[in-house]
């Protein structure tokens, strides 16, 4: 395997943060910089206290029933994925894995035996295409991680929910219109089985992200009136085809460069930002247009770089770009504008709120959540919330908020490999499908998987 220096979990702070404090008797005030009560301007809020959601997000979820982990998906984010879950709580244990391809079972079972002293069975233990099923059926599970490569996730996620089993899904969570109908409706029939589903947009469970929508809800920068986001970067790692693999094989294991599997990187790593406005605004986009090519990527059949304008229901505009150029500049970071000011939001977890004349009035205090908090790590605090909600009987699901946004990507991407408009009307009716009807491990036309042109060329 090929690698650039900058990885994903490199652009996530794992130093402090503001938690959500709605729990915790005020602690919020103690890691807000802003200036004195007395002098402090009166807002006018977005929406009231307790109309919107805000996780509760201690260091760790209280204790409570045993709970059974099944992964589905031991690649790097799966393997990631269950460490963190277990930090997230005690009285969690790992009983199940699954994946396509054996050595990567073996490779997050011996992970678990030797950090941490967890013995999966053997019979326990699936691979295969419908290894899943396998995992599901088995009876020792009460959660299950769904860390596969995009694509897969819709289908794992409704059989999860026939099963009655909470699910973790890692974002994105469709990269196609079939897989967002599919997530929807499945969503449905968790909130009928009372289970609660949590997604890997882990900014809903960044501290300091949760912070800075509490003050926009507040009314600090007032009604939203447009933003930029942005997810440039060095290229991600990609794999050469080994002469023993099938051409399946090596495409999903080099699954992060091929539009089919992840859904182009606008979808599979830009979702994060594109996600954040409309978690802040509360909007879908109904139209977008835009840009992208392939200047350098390597292997696969994606873009490395798109630049799409967004519209949205009450007419605001977004501009969304993401790249995945080596030595290019590096921006992970989003920018709201409202009526009365504005918001800056990064991965290293700065947030600053300005008014109009450019004055910060309220600043996120790393140091105070530092004093307050033992755990930064938004990968683990996204379990935490999770565990918290399954333990208490009070169910919470984030599946429709994660799919609208994943589709949102997704329409940014046909809009850039075609040239077109995109609206959400159509994309969200349309019958596009990108997993193949019967996978196999096999070698496929090659010649299918081309990088998309736009327009005719005329």
């Amino acid at each position: 395997m090929k690698k650039n220096n900058i990885s994903r979990k490199e652009f996530l702070s794992y130093g402090a943060a503001i938690g959500a404090t709605a729990a915790m008797g005020g602690v919020g005030s103690i890691l807000t910089s802003c200036s004195s009560k007395s002098s402090e301007p009166q807002y006018t809020p977005l929406k009231a206290a307790g109309e919107y959601y805000v996780p509760n997000l201690p260091d760790k979820a209280p204790d409570g029933k045993e709970l059974r982990v099944g992964l589905v998906g031991c690649g790097g984010r799966g393997s990631g994925a269950v460490q963190n879950v277990l930090n997230a709580a005690n009285g969690i244990t790992v009983t199940a894995l699954a994946d396509v391809f054996p050595d990567k079972v073996e490779g997050v079972r011996n992970m678990l035996k030797k950090d941490r002293q967890i013995e999966v069975p053997e019979a326990n233990c699936y691979v295969g295409f419908d290894a899943y099923k396998k995992l599901m059926d088995s009876g020792v599970v009460d959660m299950v991680l769904l860390c596969t490569p995009p694509v897969f996730r819709p289908e794992h996620f409704k059989y999860a929910v026939e099963k009655g089993l909470h699910s973790f899904m890692e974002k994105p969570i469709s990269v196609d219109p079939a897989g967002y109908r599919t997530i929807v409706a499945a969503a449905k029939q968790a909130d009928a089985k009372g289970l609660s589903v949590i997604t890997g947009t882990q900014r809903h469970h960044q501290r300091s992200y949760v912070e800075a929508y509490k003050k926009v809800m507040e009314g600090y920068i007032g009604e939203i009136t447009g933003g930029n986001v942005y997810w440039n970067q060095n290229m991600l790692w990609y794999r050469e085809k080994d002469p023993k693999w099938t051409d399946t094989e090596w495409m999903i294991r080099d699954w992060v460069n091929w539009t089919w599997l992840s859904g182009d990187h606008i979808v599979e790593q830009h979702v994060h930002n594109i996600d954040v406005f409309m978690w802040f605004s509360g909007l879908k986009p109904v139209k977008a247009t835009g840009v992208g090519s392939r200047q350098r990527r390597i292997t696969g059949d994606q873009y490395d770089n798109f630049s799409i304008d967004f519209e949205f229901e009450n007419g605001i505009h977004l501009h969304s770009m993401c790249r995945q150029i080596d030595g290019c500049s590096s921006n992970v970071s989003e920018f709201i504008q409202g009526t009365k000011g504005s918001l800056y939001l990064d991965s290293g977890s700065n947030a600053v709120i300005k008014d109009l004349a450019g004055n910060v009035i309220w600043e996120y205090d790393k140091e105070a959540a530092k004093a307050a908090f033992q755990q930064h790590d938004p990968y683990t605090l996204e379990h935490v919330n999770w565990i918290e909600h399954i333990r208490s009987g009070k169910p919470f699901n984030q599946a429709v908020e994660t799919a609208q946004s994943s589709l949102a990507g997704t329409m940014g991407r046909q809009a850039a490999y075609t040239g077109q408009t995109i609206t959400w009307a159509d994309f969200s009716a349309d019958p596009m499908n990108l997993l193949p009807a019967d996978l196999k491990l096999e070698n496929r036309d090659m010649s299918q998987y081309k990088v998309p042109v736009p327009g005719t060329g005329k």
